[in-house]
């Protein structure tokens, strides 16, 4: 496979498409056209092909794209064909979803470490995972080596909750707190403000 440097939004369209060739993999499709993955993801054809062509030639003319063999090729593109271990902090309603969602392994991660101040949640069991006091949490994150974060709490605590976590060493980190963070250069931050898409699709209606 080449290796080059993915425009971000081809790294945005490659999620895509890998989502949907996950579904259509679990409805037993075993091709599927540029033109039919392209209506499923709102993406024009020749887009899906100008992406796919940064690491070679994936299809067939006239008989499309093996789904299992791309998804395979994905996942390697994304680096998703391994695990990465997770630390999640705030295990409210939001990280309990989070914890019992069976799908995050097979994206490429798994929350292996939950940090919780609240005494009642400290010591108990989740999906699995035992929750931890927050105060521990840079000796647990260095003790595990671990470069991926979840935060999961207020708005206030969440920029010192992210700041502790890119000082004990976690590189990228997903918030689920409305606010932006401002982070240190080489940690990565997506922000996830689902009130927003919920006003965003209230506009659309």
């Amino acid at each position: 496979m080449a290796q080059t440097r993915i425009p971000k939004e081809t790294v945005g369209r490659l999620l895509t498409y890998l989502r949907v060739l996950l579904c259509l993999a679990e409805q037993g499709v075993e091709t599927v056209s540029s033109h039919d993955l392209g209506d499923s993801c709102d993406v024009r054809p020749c887009v899906i092909r100008k992406d796919l062509s940064y690491f070679g030639g994936f299809g067939k003319r006239g008989v499309g794209y093996d789904v299992n063999g791309l998804i395979g090729e994905i996942r390697s593109i994304l680096k998703l064909d391994r695990v990465m271990t997770a630390a999640l902090v705030g295990v409210g309603n939001v990280g309990r979803a989070l914890l019992a969602n069976p799908q995050f392994e097979g994206e490429g991660f798994k929350i292996a470490v939950a940090f919780d101040r609240d005494p009642d949640k400290i010591g108990r069991e989740v999906n699995g995972v035992v929750v931890e006091d927050v105060a521990i949490l840079e000796r647990r994150i260095r003790q595990d080596g671990i470069k991926l974060g979840i935060v999961a709490v207020g708005v206030s605590e969440a920029p010192a909750i992210a700041h502790r976590l890119a000082d004990a060493g976690v590189k990228g980190i997903l918030s689920f707190a409305p606010c932006p963070l401002s982070m240190p250069e080489g940690v990565k931050v997506i922000c996830v403000d689902l009130a927003t898409e919920m006003a965003r699709l209230v506009y659309y209606l």
